[in-house]
């Protein structure tokens, strides 16, 4: 082995967060090293929003992330902004769009993103190693020694921005939490979020309209989406179900309104107004034929709306306005685009990223016990929260 290279800082992992620090850090003057695994940098970016990249939401604001301390993302997220990543994407002349909810995404390709963070990485001398895994870290006399293939190197600050578990298949591991668990600090249990929710039993039957979608009102407790879902040959999916599952809970049932915009009392008054038609006919109306069909089997209401009672009409609005689901699991880190949980944000300072019992170790990004809503938000913390390390490494 030869002997270890100095750096100011080594960052693991070149996802969003790490490049992120990496160039904030070495346009400081910094002497960094970014080390990553993977043949190549930003490889969840490059699939991000289909190829385009959902880099940031025009709504960034706290009370859209979850964490065991919701206030921990407030520093970070004020002090580095949604406009201010904007302002950097302008700057590199990349041209983008807002789609629904204020997701932002590139009119051209995801790989615009990740050639603008490479690009600043070299302006600030960033020096990048690929392909080879971490096979030690160490720590003595303030200074923190990693070694990977044949090579070594060293600096006072290490940087955990390895993400989460979620989508292994692009190379995903735990590596974070087991890093973290080696210097102390502790996990919150790690779960998928963003995610679809599987159904089994009496529910199967529903699996049968994989492919049929419907704008809905997603519930899970006190929490509510409204955005389309899917039925899938498993289950649930699509983004109201995806934003729903972040805070689902094994064991909980999720509700479904599948006429949100229908005032209490519609059917009632569709009897007077069309006494001669159904149930059935007038879901037609309103939903895939398909989904129509089988909720109108379920509800077994065929006959015209004048020869039904009001109070069985009133029993089938309150059905579908929170027809009840019951998920057996979801479809795990697989299918997950971010990891719930990760390392304690009681930890961590909330201005620096800093572990507050270990001098110079930082952690950011996915690694940390802070998940966004679907649509940029969990880029925006990748940028925020490796703004702030490397504005303190």
């Amino acid at each position: 082995m030869s002997t270890p290279t100095p750096y100011d800082a080594i960052i693991l992992g070149a996802g969003a967060a790490g490049l992120m620090c990496a160039f904030i850090a070495g346009q400081r003057g910094r002497r960094v090293l970014l080390i990553d695994h993977a043949e190549q940098v930003g490889k969840k970016i490059l699939i991000s929003g289909g190829g385009r990249c959902n880099f940031t939401n025009l709504g960034i604001t706290p009370d859209r992330y979850l964490s065991a301390n919701p206030h921990f993302a407030k520093s970070a997220l004020r002090r580095y902004t949604q406009h201010d990543f904007i302002a950097l994407v302008d700057r590199h002349g990349i041209a983008w769009h807002e789609k629904t909810l204020g997701q932002l995404f590139c009119d051209g390709s995801a790989k615009q993103i990740v050639a603008m963070l490479l690009a600043e990485c070299e302006a600030g001398d960033v020096e990048i190693a690929l392909g080879h895994a971490i096979r030690d870290v160490t720590h003595s006399d303030a200074s923190y020694t990693v070694t990977w293939g044949e090579r070594q190197a060293t600096a006072p600050a290490l940087v955990i921005a390895t993400g989460g578990p979620s989508i292994p298949k692009m190379g995903a591991t735990g590596f974070a939490y087991d890093l973290a668990r080696k210097f102390g600090l502790k996990v919150v249990e790690p779960r998928p979020a963003l995610v679809p929710l599987t159904l089994g039993g009496d529910e199967v039957l529903f699996r049968e309209l994989s492919g049929v979608a419907a704008p809905v009102a997603a519930r899970a407790g006190k929490t509510s989406f409204r955005e389309a879902a899917l039925f899938t040959h498993r289950g649930l999916s699509g983004p109201a179900i995806l934003q729903i599952s972040s805070y689902w809970r094994h064991g909980q049932p999720v509700a479904i309104d599948f006429l949100p915009d229908r005032a209490p009392g519609w059917l009632t008054e569709a009897k007077r107004t069309a006494p001669r038609t159904t149930v059935r006919k007038l879901l037609g109306d309103a939903l895939p034929n398909r989904l129509a069909d089988t909720l109108a089997d379920q509800l077994a209401l065929d006959t015209e709306l004048a020869n039904t009672a009001d109070k069985r009409l009133a029993e089938a609005e309150r059905a579908l306005a929170a027809w009840t689901f019951h998920p057996n699991g979801t479809e795990g880190f697989a299918k997950a685009e971010v990891t719930i949980g990760g390392i304690s944000t009681a930890d961590l300072s909330s201005q620096t990223m800093e572990a507050r019992t270990v001098p110079g170790l930082y952690a950011i990004g996915e690694a940390v016990d802070v998940t966004g809503w679907l649509g940029g938000y969990n880029f925006q913390w990748a940028w925020s929260s490796g703004w702030a390390a490397g504005q303190a490494i």
